[in-house]
C-alpha cells in the first residue's frame, strides 16, 4: 500500500520573510535562479508557524529546550511520545549522542514571480507629531513582493511515531491523528509578520499517498500571467503524472489528487487529474490516511 505522503502547494501572499537590513532598508530573503531574483520563505520559518499552530489548535505543546550541552537544543528528557514536534522534525541530543532525523521534509517556499525591486517608503511621523517638541521622524524603507509561492512537503507514513533510539512505537490511531493534524494545519496555515496576518492556505494543491518517496512535483509548478488570466504550466504537471514508480509500476497519476480554488487558474482543466475544491481534496486525503493506518 502507498505509504509516502507528498504535497505541493501554491499560495499567494506578500513580504513573508526578511533577512538582514542594509542601512535603513529592510531586505527580503532572496535567491537567484535563471538569472533573476526570487523572494522566498525559509523552511525554518514555515516550520515555526506549523509548530505554533499545532500547539494553538491541537495543544500538542512546544518541546522544551535547554543549553545543558553548551548549545540550545531540545531537552534530554523529551521524547516523540510526548512531543509531536520532534516526531515530525527530529532532534539532536548531544548529551546522549542521540540524533533522530526529521521525518517531515519541508522545502523553502519560493516565489513564482521574479522580485522587481519594489520598496515601501515609510516614516513614524504619527508618533513624532504627538510630542510637543515636534520630534524629527525616522525614515525607513522595506522591500515588498506580493506574489505566488510554492513549497512541498514529503514524508513516510511508516516513520511517524517510531523512534528506535528511545524504543518508542506509537499506536496507529495516534499516528493517524498526528498526520491528519499536520495536514489540517497546512490547509489553514497563516503567518504573522510586521503587523499583518498573511494567509498561506493553498490556492492549488497536488499530491497524495505514493509508492515512492520522490517529491514528484517539487520544481514542477510554473505560472504564466496573461491578460485573460493566470495560467499554470499543465504540460510539466502532466509529464510528471506519466511517471511510473517501483515496485508495481503504478503511475504517479493513479495516486494523485488535485485541489484548486475555483477561478484561480484559467487552464486548470488541461491537467489530466480532475480538480476538486480544496476542502474536498483534504477530505479525500484524510480518508486515505485513515485507510492506511487501519
Amino acid at each position: 500500500m502507498a505509504k509516502h505522503l507528498h504535497l505541493a502547494i501554491i499560495f499567494k501572499a506578500s513580504n513573508l520573510n526578511y533577512g538582514e537590513s542594509i542601512g535603513n532598508i529592510l531586505s527580503l530573503k532572496k535567491l537567484a535562479s535563471e538569472g533573476k531574483n526570487y523572494s522566498y520563505i525559509s523552511r525554518q520559518a514555515l516550520r515555526y508557524d506549523i509548530v505554533r499552530l499545532l500547539n494553538e489548535n491541537y495543544n500538542f505543546g512546544l518541546t522544551p529546550t535547554d543549553r545543558e550541552s553548551g548549545v540550545v537544543q531540545f531537552a534530554e528528557n523529551t521524547s516523540i511520545q510526548d512531543y509531536p514536534e520532534i516526531d515530525y522534525f527530529g532532534y539532536m541530543k548531544t548529551g546522549s549522542s542521540k540524533m533522530r532525523k526529521g521525518i517531515v521534509r519541508l522545502t523553502d517556499a519560493t516565489s513564482l514571480e521574479p522580485f522587481n525591486n519594489d520598496t515601501d517608503f515609510a516614516t513614524n511621523m504619527g508618533l513624532a507629531n504627538r510630542n510637543d517638541q515636534k520630534l524629527d521622524n525616522d525614515i525607513f524603507q522595506s522591500e515588498i513582493h506580493k506574489t505566488y509561492y510554492s513549497y512541498t512537503i514529503t514524508f513516510n507514513l511508516d516513520a511517524i511515531g517510531e523512534d528506535t533510539l528511545d524504543g518508542i512505537s506509537l499506536t496507529n490511531p495516534i499516528k493517524a491523528k498526528r498526520v491528519k493534524a499536520l495536514c489540517n494545519i497546512l490547509k489553514l496555515l497563516y503567518r504573522d509578520i510586521r503587523g499583518k496576518r498573511e494567509n498561506l492556505s493553498p490556492l492549488f494543491i497536488i499530491g497524495g499517498l505514493y509508492d515512492c518517496g520522490n517529491p514528484f512535483f517539487y520544481n514542477r509548478l510554473k505560472l504564466e500571467f496573461k491578460k485573460e488570466g493566470n495560467i499554470i504550466n499543465a504540460e510539466m504537471i502532466n509529464n510528471t503524472l506519466d511517471i511510473t514508480m517501483p515496485p508495481e509500476g503504478s503511475s504517479v497519476m493513479s495516486q494523485t489528487i488535485l485541489g484548486c480554488v475555483t477561478g484561480e487558474f484559467i487552464n486548470i482543466n488541461e491537467i489530466k487529474v480532475e480538480a476538486m475544491p480544496i476542502e474536498e481534496f483534504f477530505g479525500k486525503l484524510m480518508t486515505s490516511i485513515d485507510q492506511y493506518y487501519k
